[in-house]
């Protein structure tokens, strides 16, 4: 009786062992799938996001050409900064270059 019982009790702690490792074991697959699955799902909603998304709106167009007298008023306010020594020579020329240009 006594081997009876040896084996019996051997015969459980080789069930419950494999029990467990069967069960971390699919744990783990579910994790895996699970981790799967939202990387799939991310996707695919990012997918769906990119064809839903409406076109870009149409570049706005230019302004118009702003008439001399604001031309000049603006550099006159420029020469001031840069006699002021707010405006370096290149960030005044810069920007002199900038609004003769418009």
């Amino acid at each position: 009786m006594p081997g009876l019982l040896r084996g019996v009790a051997r015969t459980a702690v080789v069930a419950g062992t494999a029990s467990a490792v069967s069960g971390r074991v699919q744990r783990r697959q579910a994790e895996r799938f699970a981790s799967r699955d939202a990387q799939i799902y991310a996707d695919r909603q990012q997918a769906y996001q990119a064809q839903a998304a409406p076109p870009p709106a149409a570049a706005p167009p230019p302004p118009a050409a702003p008439d001399q007298s604001a031309v000049i008023e603006q550099l006159k306010q420029l020469a001031e900064l840069h006699t002021q020594g707010v405006l370096t020579d290149d960030e005044f020329a810069a920007q002199k270059a900038k609004l003769l240009s418009a």
